[in-house]
C-alpha cells in the first residue's frame, strides 16, 4: 500500500454548508519526478506528474460528515478518491479500497461496503503512534454521504470518533505519469459552487462548473518558506487571513517551502501539532520577495517565554500558536498554486 497523504481545500455540501469550515489545498511530493499542481478555486484542482516516487494533491472540508460530489477525474494515478481523517479515537480512512481484517459490512445510499481496519503505528496527523486505517470496500463514485458511512461503522460495532478532514485525493507513485482535474462542489456534474474575494476566475469542465468573483485586490503573491522541525514531525500551515493557504510537514533540515495565492490581509504560519521534542524553528519567510526574518517579527503566540507561550522577536515556534509576518503587499481570494520541497510527514508503504 502507498503513502497517505494530507491535502486540504473548499468542498461544498449536497446539503448544507458547514459554518467554520476552512479553505484548504496542498500538493505534497516526496520530491523524486515531477508534480504541478494548481488550486484553481471554489474546489477545482489540477495536477500532472511524471516519473514520481509518491505524490498526494486534492481538496476537501476540515470537520466533515456531509455529502461530496465531485465530477472530473485522474488518469493514471494509483488512488483516486474520498480520504479522510476522524480522532477520538484516530482514524484514517479510504472509501472504495480494501485491505486489513474483516469487520463487517453496511449499506448506504451508494450500495454495500465491507468495512477492514488494519491498526497501525507511526506518524499521523497527531503527531506519531498508534491509530486505525479504515479502508471501505465498496463503491468509489460520488456522491459520497460521509455520515451514512460513519453510521454503517457504529451499526457493526466499529468506533467512530470525531469528523476531522475530508478530501476528494488524487495520488501517484512508482514512477508513473498521469493527469487530474477535479472539481469538488456541492452538486456533481452540471453544478456549481462560488466563492467571493477579488478578481475573476471561472473554469468548467467535467460537467461542473467553479466561479469565483469579487473586487479588489492586487494579484497573485509568492510565499517561500524556510523552516524545520526539530523532529522532522512539526506541521504547520500558511494562512492568510482567514484562509490556510498551504500546509506543510517540516522535515528537520532547513528546506524551503513554496507557493502562492491571491488571498490577501494579515499573514500567519500557524504550528498546530506541538508534542514533547518538537519545535519549529523558522529563518525567514519570503513574500514576493520580500524576506521577512523571522527573529524580527513582533507577533508570536507560539514561543515559549518566562514560563508561558507567546512573545516576541524569535524564530522558535514551541507551543501551538502563531508566528506573524504583517500583511501581504496585495491580492485577493481566488487561485492559488502550491508546490512543496518537504519530506517526511505521516505518509507510509
Amino acid at each position: 500500500m502507498n503513502k497517505m497523504f494530507l491535502v486540504l481545500a473548499l468542498i461544498m455540501c449536497l446539503t448544507c454548508v458547514f459554518v467554520g469550515a476552512q479553505d484548504y489545498y496542498q500538493c505534497w511530493t516526496d520530491g523524486q519526478g515531477s508534480v504541478n499542481g494548481q488550486n484553481l478555486g471554489g474546489g477545482h484542482y489540477k495536477v500532472s506528474w511524471s516519473g514520481v516516487g509518491d505524490f498526494v494533491c486534492g481538496s476537501g472540508w476540515n470537520n466533515y460528515s456531509g455529502t461530496i460530489n465531485w465530477s472530473g477525474g485522474a488518469n493514471g494515478a494509483q488512488y483516486f478518491g474520498v480520504y479522510g481523517w476522524k480522532t477520538n479515537p484516530l482514524i484514517e480512512y479510504y472509501i472504495g479500497r480494501g485491505g486489513g481484517s474483516q469487520k463487517g459490512s453496511y449499506s448506504t445510499s451508494r450500495g454495500s461496503y465491507t468495512l477492514y481496519i488494519d491498526n497501525r503505528n507511526g506518524p499521523n496527523i497527531q503527531g506519531n503512534g498508534n491509530f486505525m486505517q479504515y479502508n471501505c470496500n465498496g463503491n468509489s463514485g460520488g456522491p459520497q454521504n460521509m455520515q451514512e458511512h460513519f453510521n454503517g461503522w457504529s451499526s457493526i460495532g466499529a468506533s467512530v470518533g470525531s469528523p476531522n478532514y475530508c478530501i476528494v485525493a488524487t495520488e501517484g507513485w512508482g514512477g508513473s505519469s498521469g493527469n487530474a482535474e477535479v472539481w469538488v462542489n456541492n452538486s456533481g456534474g452540471g453544478g456549481s459552487t462560488t466563492s467571493s474575494g477579488g478578481g475573476s476566475t471561472t473554469s468548467s469542465g467535467g460537467g461542473g462548473s467553479t466561479t469565483s468573483s469579487g473586487g479588489g485586490g492586487g494579484g497573485n503573491v509568492t510565499y517561500n518558506l524556510r523552516a524545520r522541525s526539530t523532529d522532522g514531525q512539526g506541521r504547520v500551515n500558511l494562512r492568510v487571513d482567514s484562509n490556510t493557504i498551504a500546509t506543510w510537514t517540516l522535515g528537520s533540515g532547513m528546506n524551503t517551502y513554496n507557493t502562492s495565492s491571491y488571498n490577501s490581509g494579515g499573514i500567519n504560519v500557524e504550528f498546530f501539532n506541538d508534542a514533547d521534542n518538537r519545535d519549529v524553528q523558522v529563518d525567514y519567510l519570503s513574500v514576493n520577495g520580500d524576506y521577512r526574518q523571522a527573529e524580527n517579527q513582533s507577533y508570536n503566540t507560539a514561543v515559549y517565554e518566562d514560563g508561558s507561550c507567546g512573545g516576541d522577536y524569535s524564530e522558535w515556534m514551541h507551543c501551538n500558536g502563531v508566528l506573524g509576518f504583517g500583511d501581504t503587499p496585495g491580492g485577493s481570494s481566488g487561485s492559488s498554486t502550491s508546490t512543496t520541497t518537504s519530506s517526511g510527514g505521516w505518509w507510509w508503504w
